[in-house]
């Protein structure tokens, strides 16, 4: 089987990763590098036990971990058999195995080398996609299928150099129930992308029934934290668990966005190691709960997270 995948735009968006730099207060786009800050979460950011007032009652689709599918006991690793493309009215063309089962991939792998990072439970709710009698059918290039040696020997499907999965609760041909999970996993496009109806910059504006507000480069909805500061430099009050149900955004570089304010639009390095972007200098985040562009689940979880207006602030929030 052949294997192929891209290296420039992987080495471009290494580079674009590194371009920010912007301190709080001042107008433009960032430069290059990100600052550190030295802040910890404050000893209740989470609340109590568990999930805690900070976080709110609803935890959104999958567990703390990431998976999506806790004690979900896959079925044994299925051929692929003839791989086809699917019109889905939210995502666009997903490709699907000959079953009709979405195929998934998975943030925390590589593409280039391909390398598959999900094993063990991770391996049981996303059951990696044998590379055994994959073949292309009608709207699959055959160039972007190959495979990857994992951990225990057995032979991968890859899309486009990315590893691919199917989810355990995803039952029935057409469901796309892996899609967003933990911020990780995304429905697979037929070149190997993330499937989206769009190709949107990293951060862009979305009118929806909130009024415009901050989408990342999937579309999801962003959200703010008020237990954050922004001022004199950014600091997340969301770690662990919290981080779990709210993936931070990634830095974005300024000229990848469209209607975002530029005042304060910077990335900062968390004291945990992540880089996440901010708006207005305010940290930001997507919600786990959000399975598909426009959805606003995590608006007002906890009375602490609302989504993201163009110039930093947050939407819906009581006024002090």
């Amino acid at each position: 089987m052949k294997t192929s995948w891209r290296s420039a735009s992987l080495v471009a968006t290494a580079a674009a990763v590194l371009a920010l730099t912007t301190a709080c207060g001042q107008d433009g786009a960032p430069a290059a590098g990100s600052q550190n800050v030295g802040a910890t979460a404050p000893a209740n950011g989470l609340g109590g036990s568990g999930a805690g007032a900070g976080i709110g009652s609803q935890t959104g689709t999958g567990a703390g971990n990431g998976y999506g599918a806790d004690g979900q006991q896959g079925s044994a690793a299925k051929p692929a058999g003839q791989l086809a493309v699917t019109d889905n009215a939210e995502l666009g063309k997903v490709l699907t195995d000959s079953a009709g089962m979405t195929l998934y991939r998975f943030d925390q792998d590589t593409a280039e080398p391909p390398k598959s990072n999900c094993d063990g439970d991770c391996a049981t709710a996303w059951p990696p996609v044998p590379a055994d009698d994959a073949t292309a059918g009608a709207g699959v290039d055959k160039a972007m299928l190959g495979e990857v040696t994992r951990s225990d020997g057995s032979k991968q499907l890859t899309i486009g150099g990315w590893p691919a999965y199917r989810y355990a609760k995803d039952t029935k041909a057409g469901q796309v129930g892996g899609q967003g999970v933990g911020g990780k996993w995304y429905a697979l496009a037929p070149n190997g992308k993330k499937a989206s109806l769009a190709d949107l910059p990293g951060l862009s504006v979305k009118k929806t029934e909130l009024g415009d507000i901050v989408v990342d480069k999937n579309g999801m909805t962003v959200y703010r934290f008020l237990k954050d500061e922004a001022w004199p430099k950014p600091v997340s009050a969301c770690t662990g668990a919290c981080l779990e149900k709210w993936p931070a955004v990634a830095p974005v570089p300024g000229n990848d966005t469209k209607g975002v304010r530029k005042k304060g639009l910077m990335g900062f390095t968390r004291p945990d190691g992540v880089k996440q972007m901010t708006v207005n200098c305010w940290p930001i985040y997507t919600y786990s709960g959000d399975k598909l562009p426009g959805d606003v689940n995590g608006q007002g979880i906890g009375g602490t997270w609302y989504a993201v207006s163009p110039d930093g602030k947050p939407v819906g929030a009581p006024k002090k």
